[in-house]
């Protein structure tokens, strides 16, 4: 980075790519910044440098460094004197300078959500960001969020059944995706929502007048304070989930895993529940938030009953399954189930050891994929 912009910068232009090939280009005077992509920009007048992200950007802070007079300096300082101010500023996102609280490059705030406090091995793509999920001064669960895509890759928690009902909907959102030095903890929406929130995640807009529910990663009544429980109703935890598939056969599998904790298990138990993006074309709700084809899960249990029921040995210490959330979706993955009734059919969930469900998302995300270490053992 810092030797491309030094072998390029006596020109007037100084140019580079961001993750989606997009150009992005700082001059010297003006330079016109679309929506869709990500600039800085240093004008001969201008007494700020802004380094913005778009509504697809990826980049991962949306930042506004006040400079000194620099319309001023601009006239006084040479290209060369310059040069380290800007290339400073370009390169803090990098070494974390800017990053604050709980939105930063990995979960070192949070491990305890994973199982052995080590996080899924697989998931390395600059389009993730780790999000310690941070609700009344206390750490709630974790997520790993795709800035591009506006939703969830997973949530990972530890399961502990509800004290009490399901909380009342307060959505909030996360305000470090939007400001890197915004406050640490979850924040709920108000109206109108601020245009520097809609650019960086989800807002409950974008769920208005389209055919998907809000589905939750963690879900509520996997948690067992009432706070834990309001801290699930973040965007942040939320991915499109078709209403046949919320309601009825993925529904059913959280109850199922909850029956199983309360029957067996004699120790933690670690949850990690993601989404599945599709293979070729992606589908977008108002061309903003990503649809995901496919839902997944799967737990770790390592301390459990010495005495299992033969029927249900299988199911220790791990297991997996994916759900379909498109009914169209071929049945390579998940086979549907023709005698189902109308409003589910083909929102089939499919169980499985552990081992297949990490060949599955191998094969879709292209690369090795170990969701517990040790395989949880």
């Amino acid at each position: 980075m810092l030797l491309l912009i030094q072998s390029i910068f006596n020109r007037s232009v100084v140019s580079g790519y961001t993750d989606d090939d997009r150009l992005l280009s700082l001059e010297q005077k003006t330079l016109d910044v679309s929506k869709d992509d990500a600039a800085v920009h240093c004008g001969s007048s201008a007494s700020s440098l802004v380094w913005w992200s778009g509504a697809r950007g990826g980049w991962p802070q949306l930042l506004a460094v006040s400079l000194i007079e620099v319309g001023n300096m601009n006239h006084r300082m040479s290209q060369r004197m310059m040069l380290p101010f800007i290339v400073g500023v370009l390169l803090l996102p990098w070494f974390g300078g800017l990053v604050l609280g709980e939105v930063g490059h990995n979960f070192s705030k949070c491990p305890k959500f994973f199982y052995n406090e080590t996080p899924p091995v697989g998931f390395n793509g600059a389009e993730y960001q780790p999000i310690c999920q941070r609700y009344k001064n206390k750490y709630r669960f974790a997520t790993l969020y795709h800035r591009q895509h506006r939703a969830p890759l997973y949530s990972a928690y530890i399961l502990s059944p509800a004290d009490g009902k399901r909380p009342s909907k307060r959505w909030k959102y996360e305000p470090q995706l939007a400001f890197s030095r915004a406050g640490s903890e979850m924040t709920p929406f108000h109206s109108p929502v601020d245009q520097n929130v809609k650019e960086s995640q989800a807002v409950p807009q974008d769920y208005k007048g389209s055919s998907f529910t809000k589905g939750h990663l963690n879900p509520s009544m996997h948690q067992e304070t009432k706070e834990d429980r309001e801290a699930t109703f973040t965007l942040t935890n939320i991915v499109p989930q078709q209403k046949g598939s919320n309601s009825g056969p993925w529904n059913q599998l959280e109850n199922e895993v909850l029956s199983r904790y309360k029957a067996f298990c004699k120790g933690p138990m670690h949850v990690i529940t993601g989404a599945m993006p599709y293979e070729s074309v992606e589908r977008w709700i108002k061309n903003r938030v990503s649809v995901p084809e496919y839902m997944w899960s799967a737990y770790c249990c390592p301390s459990y009953s010495s005495d299992l029921p033969e029927s249900v040995q299988p199911f220790f210490p791990t297991y997996a399954a994916v759900g379909r959330n498109d009914r169209n979706s071929g049945e390579e993955i998940v086979p549907v189930n023709v005698k189902a009734r109308a409003s589910v059919r083909g929102y089939d969930v499919r169980r499985m050891p552990l081992n297949e469900l990490e060949g599955i998302l191998r094969a879709r995300l292209n690369t090795e994929i170990s969701l517990f270490r040790g395989q949880c053992k």
